[in-house]
């Protein structure tokens, strides 16, 4: 490579970084795209953008799961916008489940607050299952991708903070990804095995069609 191009090009490399603030807090008026959303005009950010409070109340378990997910995701906290970083926090009642789910961009650290939680992951590649319940003060980890699961394993409502390695980690459940869509039941049924009595079942509990 000729010597002034070469050192053109870092020219323009420390040029590009000079101009790079700290923070890129997201412009949520904008679009989310894979590489996160467009930076807010550096003239509006406050001190708010890096401050959430939400994670300081219970969430809502009066539903089907007895379950409340409180995220801190970019969408909710700008801040974390290109950081590579967001949060959760996680109530379960007595009774109360988070089924298998993923999190196809983010691996995942859970800590006890209150309570107990059963926790585990199965593996990709031999379905080997991870699991164990959790008293206040544990941590586990979760991989990037895994399924992975949370039940409440005792009689009290249990607490976690979690935290992710992406400010937009996604989120799949899979009994709704196979029950609450509109996929005709004969084919669900070819692919989980399961007979048309229990995929319709599923189906009108989770809110599927056809």
């Amino acid at each position: 490579m000729h010597p002034l191009f070469l050192l053109s090009l870092l020219l323009l490399s420390c040029s590009a970084s000079a101009l790079q603030d700290d923070y890129c807090v997201a412009d949520l008026k904008g679009a989310n795209t894979p590489s996160g959303y467009q930076c807010k005009d550096p003239s509006t950010v406050t001190v708010d953008d890096f401050v959430f409070s939400g994670l300081g109340v219970a969430g809502n378990t009066s539903n089907l799961i007895k379950a409340s997910v409180t995220p801190a995701f970019v969408a909710q906290f700008a801040g974390t916008n290109g950081l590579g970083i967001s949060a959760a926090r996680l109530d379960l009642a007595p009774g109360g489940v988070v089924p298998l789910h993923t999190h196809p961009a983010a691996s995942e650290l859970l800590i006890v607050v209150q309570g107990s939680i059963c926790a585990g992951f199965i593996t990709s590649g031999s379905n080997k299952v991870f699991y164990k319940t959790l008293k206040k003060g544990d941590t586990m980890l979760f991989p990037q991708g895994l399924l992975h699961f949370q039940i409440n394993a005792g009689g009290t409502n249990a607490v976690a903070l979690v935290s992710f390695s992406s400010p937009n980690p996604g989120l799949q459940i899979t009994a709704f990804a196979l029950f609450a869509n509109s996929l005709p039941s004969p084919t669900v049924e070819k692919v989980t095995f399961l007979d048309d009595y229990e995929v319709k079942k599923l189906k009108g509990v989770l809110g599927g069609t056809n």
